[in-house]
């Protein structure tokens, strides 16, 4: 029993791991396009941060939206300990999830496109699981890195709440929050379903589609 609860229930400071104070070694270069994962990025590009369960899959999603991803890269943010690893992260004791980030030219392809992929490819009605992957990180959450992001996440979710809701799903549990520090995971983790074509990928959708930036109302 405190096992499941340790999966599924954030820790509190006090239950914390210590993690550490440098940056746990990663990959310096996309496995895809070798842009540098880091930076710098091209002027007037911008970033945002998705969770929506394994982010094997997750990350796949966004760099095969092709032109207008520059990167996309994955990683813990939202909990508690400084540079976890990943095996801290799957105990339940850092409160991270397991993120995407994504830098993207804004005049190509919208931050609207990139939640129209979040929404359409995970079930964010399921809490601190998703599918048969069960524990804190594998949670959904938008983290936002400007007022415009957030308003934009938040009417999205709204609207697709109320899509949803006519399907018969359970409320939306999607967190959204000013972006966190994202530490980013190790190298094998780093477009792992590139380099492992057969590899996990445990996302599922649920069939219901989101307009977000279609013009159509929910």
């Amino acid at each position: 029993m405190f096992a499941l609860r340790k999966k599924t229930a954030l820790p509190q400071a006090d239950e914390a791991l210590p993690g550490r104070a440098d940056p746990i070694p990663t990959a310096e270069r996309h496995f895809l396009n070798q842009r540098a994962l880091a930076g710098p990025y091209p002027e007037g590009f911008e970033t945002a941060f998705f969770g929506l369960g394994c982010f094997w899959g997750a990350e796949r999603k966004f760099w095969q939206m092709g032109e207008g991803v520059w990167i996309t890269a994955v990683g813990y943010a939202g909990g508690l300990t400084p540079n976890p690893t990943y095996e801290e992260v799957c105990s339940g004791l850092t409160g991270h999830n397991e993120v995407v980030k994504v830098v993207f030219d804004p005049k190509v392809l919208s931050y609207e496109a990139l939640l129209k992929t979040f929404w359409e490819n995970h079930n964010p009605t399921q809490g601190m699981r998703q599918g048969n992957d069960i524990g804190t990180q594998y949670r959904s959450g938008l983290y936002v890195t400007d007022a415009r992001q957030r308003e934009t996440a938040e009417r999205s979710r709204a609207e697709y709440q109320q899509a949803l809701q006519q399907r018969g799903y359970d409320p939306i549990t999607t967190e959204i929050l000013d972006a966190p520090i994202f530490y980013a995971a190790e190298d094998y983790h780093q477009q792992y379903l590139a380099k492992n074509p057969a590899g996990y990928c445990g996302l599922g959708g649920t069939g219901v589609t989101c307009q977000i930036g279609t013009g159509v109302a929910a």
